[in-house]
């Protein structure tokens, strides 16, 4: 399940910045630039950029919450660097057998 998320959100970052880089550029950055003779109506495709650009970015929010969710069940278990090295320290060292009377 996490894979299948995290491919899923690799995918629609890629789209994301597709989408973004479709976006008539009007500071001059890194945008194709679709200007206004490109195409006759230019304000529709400026509006479906914005909201397809605005509903693939929910969907990465989104998919990136839940991938912290699922991740954070995971950590839940584990222990620290410094108790793992005590503990392997605790293994390592030898153990004076009991005597048994």
């Amino acid at each position: 399940m996490e894979t299948i998320l995290v491919t899923v959100n690799i995918i629609l970052a890629i789209i994301l910045v597709f989408i973004i880089l479709l976006q008539r550029s009007e500071g001059g950055a890194l945008g194709l630039g679709l200007s206004q003779d490109n195409f006759s109506s230019s304000r529709s495709v400026s509006n479906f950029l914005t909201k397809s650009t605005a509903i693939i970015a929910a969907l990465f929010i989104a998919s990136s919450i839940f991938l912290v969710v699922l991740s954070r069940v995971d950590l839940q278990d584990t222990q620290s660097v410094l108790e793992k090295i005590e503990e392997e320290k605790e293994s390592k060292e030898p153990k004076i057998p009991e005597s048994s009377k």
